[in-house]
């Protein structure tokens, strides 16, 4: 097959051809599991799989890496509170997230790894970060030196005040007076009272949540990720530390093409579990087809932020109902394969299916292209 898809791509600001090998190797930040599946990771999971469906129908093999952070400072701080082990609270959220997956038709990952399952891979790549001058030891603790990677900022192409603001938001501990720089980051924590710990050779403590992507993912894939991504709000500061820990321990790009799924809203704000305006998947599960859900989601454009409206998912029962009533075929197939390639336009697929349907052709495979089985 000669024409690629075109995918934007975050670093370089533009959609660009995505031509990877036959065997394609990606990896998608998953979820932290200390609470139920939102409309929010549901749409970053559903741009990944849509990606893996069209790559899969030009005829390569893939290799999805999709993570569970099941130690850091957001799991062990909801654990405390509810008076639960991190470790279960981790087990049921992982459960309920795979519920939902599994409802939405979403496909089963190649890997799922858990960062606690990593922890030799993540006390290797400190020491070798050490080694090579990118790190250093401050009061009990390990911490990158963002100084020492030329780029860093360039994936997220905040200036300096932003980093540092968005970085306070986020956990980032700006303010930290073990650190040599407010930029740089924790890579191992020294161990706090109450919370679970490893032993190292700087003294108990546990992995910092950037240094468990680069070595779940480096496990996986060593340094050849064709594509990496998540939801948006892990440009910074996730995405750009792991950039930069990564490049930094291959002594190379060790990402090939960078994509991110938009913010999406509800009553106003970013749906976030730290503002509580949730939209819970398996509370949409219990009045709607999960069909219909995924294809309310699917109607937006993965890049731009949208607002969740409680018609979405009505108005997707309608379209479905026509599509099932229209009966097999493959109309709009080769219209929703070249949406697809065209920066992963699944609103215009969708539009292609509707006026498919209109002129009286069945869309059984085009649906399915789109992780959605017709009941004709």
């Amino acid at each position: 097959m000669t024409d690629s898809m075109r995918l934007w791509d975050t670093l370089r600001r533009e959609v660009v051809p995505f031509d990877p090998p036959h065997t394609v190797n990606f990896y998608v930040c998953g979820i932290t599991p200390y609470d139920s599946t939102h409309v929010g990771h549901a749409a970053t999971m559903l741009l990944y799989d849509l990606v893996e469906r069209r790559l899969r129908d030009r005829g390569h093999e893939v290799r999805s890496v999709r993570n569970v952070t099941d130690v850091d400072d957001s799991i062990l701080g909801r654990a405390a509170e509810l008076g639960v082990n991190y470790l279960d609270l981790g087990l049921a959220g992982v459960r309920q997230f795979e519920e939902d997956m599994g409802a939405l038709s979403v496909l089963p990952s190649w890997k799922q790894p858990r960062a606690t399952s990593v922890i030799p891979q993540i006390l290797s790549a400190v020491a070798d970060l050490l080694d090579k001058g990118f790190a250093y030891v401050s009061d009990g603790s390990v911490y990158f030196s963002s100084g020492s990677y030329e780029q860093f900022g360039q994936l997220s192409r905040l200036d300096r005040p932003e980093m540092l603001h968005i970085a306070a938001e986020r956990g980032g501990a700006p303010d930290d007076p073990a650190k040599r720089d407010p930029l740089d980051f924790v890579l191992w924590q020294k161990a706090r009272p109450g919370e679970p710990s490893w032993e190292s050779q700087w003294g108990p403590g546990r992995p910092g949540w950037h240094i468990e992507c680069t070595a779940m993912a480096m496990d996986n894939f060593g340094p050849q990720i064709h594509l990496h991504g998540g939801g948006a709000d892990l440009v910074f500061p996730h995405h750009e530390c792991e950039r930069a820990q990564s490049d930094s321990l291959a002594g190379r790009t060790t990402v090939h093409h960078w994509l991110h799924q938009a913010m999406v809203r509800y009553e106003g704000e970013k749906m976030s579990k730290s503002l509580g305006n949730l939209v819970f998947i398996r509370d949409l599960r219990e009045k709607f087809d999960p069909r219909a859900i995924r294809l309310g989601i699917i109607s937006h454009h993965y890049r731009t932020a949208w607002e969740y409206d409680d018609g979405d998912v009505p108005l997707a029962a309608d379209h479905l109902a026509r599509w099932e009533a229209a009966g097999e075929g493959d109309g709009a197939l080769a219209e929703v394969r070249e949406r697809l390639d065209d920066d992963l336009d699944s609103p215009g697929a969708v539009a292609a299916i509707n006026e498919a349907v209109s002129r009286g052709e069945g869309v059984t495979a085009a649906a399915r292209l789109l992780g959605i089985e017709l009941e004709v």
